[in-house]
């Protein structure tokens, strides 16, 4: 009965191996995944798609939670069976899916990693390249020396801008809106960046059909600045983390980065920041009377 079933999944990951072109981990994790939800099925007597139901996927969820296994793990599998049953609908050999609407175990906030001050200077400083290098050197200065979200960099008008005051306006979720310092680096990536612009630009960062740009053309712009030096993996999150840490670092309070970030609960910039452990080791040893060494 089994061997039914296994060749729905095979046909699955032939799919993503050949069709849409997966990489081998993903296709890995699915087989191993979908063939441990198989041994499952076939312990309760399933032998076709059909007869799978909502009541299996909770089971064998519930079931390898109870095993020891991590909730990232369980979400991870039921993000397999989801996809698998999807694609058996879309080929006609199940009327409905039984997993629609099941949610997964509930997932621990986690917070990206702060780069530290050398990582970022060396991205700003040796990581742009190319025509656009005007242009992307201004995106990877809003995104680190104000803070600011991907889509509100995306959006930002020329005319949000006060290069004598050196403020930004900057309309962040729920349309609100914030007031953020520009600093000096991001002042001089403006003008030159100003320079190389049409005056007839609406949009700081232009798009196509009148529109700005891309939240995916920005986190194209980190990537391939931070790969040019050699660190894989930053995203533009990870640079709104490093301005938030190293403000902190530098003895901001949490309050003026609660305006910063445009946080509606202190207790959200509180979870958001992290002190580092070489800053707390370094704060210790300078404000405790003995933590250093003898006189």
């Amino acid at each position: 009965m089994k061997e039914k079933l296994s060749a729905k999944v095979d046909s699955f990951l032939n799919h993503h191996r050949v069709g849409i072109k997966s990489s081998e981990h993903t296709v890995t994790n699915y087989a191993v995944d979908l063939s441990q939800f198989l041994d499952y099925l076939d312990n309760e007597g399933v032998m076709v798609p059909d007869e799978i139901t909502r009541q299996h996927i909770r089971s064998f969820i519930r079931d390898i939670m109870g095993f020891g296994y991590a909730k990232t793990s369980a979400a991870r599998k039921l993000s397999a069976i989801k996809g698998w049953l999807v694609y058996l609908m879309d080929r006609g050999e199940i009327e409905s899916d039984p997993s629609m609407g099941i949610r997964g175990p509930k997932l621990p906030s986690t917070l990206p990693r702060a780069l530290p001050r050398e990582d970022v200077s060396m991205m700003l400083e040796t990581g742009i390249e190319g025509e656009n290098s005007h242009r992307d050197r201004v995106v990877l200065e809003l995104l680190y020396g104000s803070g600011l979200r991907i889509a509100e960099v995306a959006s930002i008008r020329w005319g949000d801008l006060d290069v004598v005051e050196r403020w930004i306006r900057v309309k962040g979720k729920g349309n609100k809106e914030r007031i953020v310092p520009l600093g000096s680096y991001s002042i001089k990536a403006l003008e030159e960046w100003k320079q190389c612009s049409s005056e007839s630009e609406t949009f700081l960062f232009p798009g196509r059909n009148g529109g700005h740009i891309t939240v995916r053309t920005i986190s194209r712009i980190v990537k391939k600045a931070s790969m040019r030096v050699g660190l894989p993996g930053v995203t533009p999150h990870m640079l709104r983390h490093s301005f938030a840490t190293h403000m902190l670092e530098g003895g901001a309070s949490l309050r003026v980065l609660q305006e910063l970030l445009g946080h509606e609960s202190l207790a959200t910039t509180q979870r958001y920041l992290t002190v580092t452990a070489e800053h707390l080791k370094k704060s210790y040893l300078e404000a405790h009377p003995r933590a250093g060494g003898e006189d």
